[in-house]
């Protein structure tokens, strides 16, 4: 009884401490309230090295019909679309299909090739009871990066008059090869 009573007081100051210190944060106080009843528990925790959509994902949108239609059989479609990577020798398997309300997003074990991607377009275009009218062409998420430049001088020679223009910087960038592959967003 005694103990009981001990439990109850310290969880009486808790709460007290609780609304005493309510900028702690939530995580501190679950801690706090685990040491007082003596049950831990810990809430799972999946460790992703990417927030996002990482380049082992294929990504086809589709109609909102055809994604449920589709979704109904996809461990069959795992093991077709595995089957035809089986057949032309490709590397890529496809682990597990998952979904939003627009697109489908097919997870590999390895990035996907252009001819993976063919395959897969076919797959899925040729699949029982899809409208290939609403399915895109399967594509790989892309990242963005943004660059700032900084330091260039605004005058090109000490002795010139004439200013460095947006156009100057343009030709600049696109004579170098790191930047074959950038679109720029806005003028320089």
């Amino acid at each position: 009884m005694l103990r009981l009573q001990n439990k109850v007081l310290a969880y009486s100051r808790l709460s007290k401490s609780k609304r005493l210190f309510r900028l702690l944060e939530q995580k501190k106080i679950d801690q706090i309230n685990n040491i007082v009843k003596n049950t831990p528990k810990t809430k799972p925790h999946i460790q992703m090295t990417t927030k996002d959509s990482s380049r082992k994902h294929v990504i086809i949108s589709m109609s909102s019909k055809n994604i449920t239609k589709f979704m109904k059989n996809s461990s069959f479609h795992v093991a077709n679309i595995n089957r035809l990577l089986r057949n032309v020798k490709s590397g890529v398997l496809v682990d597990f299909i998952w979904s939003d309300p627009l697109e489908i997003m097919i997870v590999t074990n390895k990035v996907a090739s252009q001819s993976n991607l063919q395959i897969i377009k076919h797959y899925v275009k040729n699949a029982d009871d899809i409208n290939s009218l609403y399915v895109k062409v399967p594509w790989l998420p892309q990242s963005k990066s943004y660059l700032k430049i900084i330091g260039i001088p605004y005058f090109p020679h000490d002795n010139s008059q004439d200013y460095l223009t947006s156009s100057n910087i343009e030709n600049i960038i696109k004579q170098n090869q790191i930047f074959d592959n950038v679109v720029l967003t806005s003028k320089p």
